[in-house]
C-alpha cells in the first residue's frame, strides 16, 4: 500500500494561489483548498488557524509572482521602463483575478506607495531609469511613481473590464506620460 502524501503548508499556499488565479481570491475556503489538494479540510485547518491566514499567504505568493512577471524583461520594447509598465498592464489583462486580489483587496495594509517603490523590489529598475533618463535618485523616484499611477490606472480599468486592451494605445499613453514627466523635470526643473 503506497504511503499517503503529506499535505504541507507550502502545498496549501500553492493550492490557494491557484484558486485565486483561476476563480478569484473570494473562493479561497478550507473546502476549496482541500478539494484542490484532494484531502479533507483537516490539514488546511491544522496548518492555518484561520482561512484568512491562508489568504494572506496566498496574497504574498501572488505578490512575488507579480514582481517576477514585471521584472522578467524580454527587450520587446525600446525602453526598459516602458516594458515594465506594459508588463503591469498585460498582467491585469492576463491575470485579472490575481490583479484584483493584489490591488483591489485589503491585503496591502500598512504599506504606502513610497514604501512599495523604495523597497528592494524596484532597486534594479531605478538604476536603469537613472542611467536611461540621466537623472538622480529623487528624480528617478518621481518619474517612476508618476508613470506607475498612469500605468496602474490603465491596468485597473482593464482588470475591471472597463476598457478594451489596445497595446499600441497603452504604449503611446505610457510614452507620452514618460516624456511629459521628463520634460517637466529637465526643462522646467519641476518634480
Amino acid at each position: 500500500m503506497p504511503a499517503i502524501a503529506k499535505v504541507t503548508k507550502e502545498l496549501i499556499i500553492d493550492a490557494a494561489f491557484e484558486i485565486a488565479k483561476e476563480m478569484g481570491a473570494e473562493n479561497i475556503t478550507a473546502r476549496t483548498v482541500s478539494q484542490k489538494l484532494g484531502c479533507s479540510t483537516q490539514p488546511v485547518l491544522y496548518h492555518f488557524k484561520r482561512i484568512e491566514d491562508v489568504r494572506i499567504a496566498a496574497h504574498k505568493k501572488a505578490s512575488e509572482f507579480h514582481i517576477n512577471y514585471l521584472t522578467n524583461l524580454s527587450g520587446k520594447y525600446e525602453r526598459p521602463m516602458l516594458e515594465v509598465g506594459m508588463r503591469h498592464i498585460q498582467f491585469a489583462v492576463e491575470e485579472k483575478n490575481l490583479f484584483c486580489f493584489l490591488f483591489h483587496s485589503n491585503y496591502y495594509t500598512d504599506v504606502s506607495l513610497s514604501d512599495w517603490f523604495t523597497g528592494e523590489i524596484f532597486d534594479s529598475l531605478f538604476v536603469i531609469l537613472k542611467r536611461q533618463a540621466k537623472v538622480d535618485q529623487l528624480e528617478a523616484y518621481s518619474i517612476f511613481s508618476q508613470i506607475f499611477l498612469v500605468t496602474h490606472g490603465i491596468a485597473s480599468l482593464l482588470a475591471n473590464n472597463a476598457m478594451v486592451y489596445d497595446e499600441s494605445y497603452c504604449k503611446k499613453t505610457l510614452s507620452n506620460a514618460y516624456f511629459g514627466i521628463m520634460y517637466l523635470i529637465k526643462e522646467k526643473g519641476l518634480l
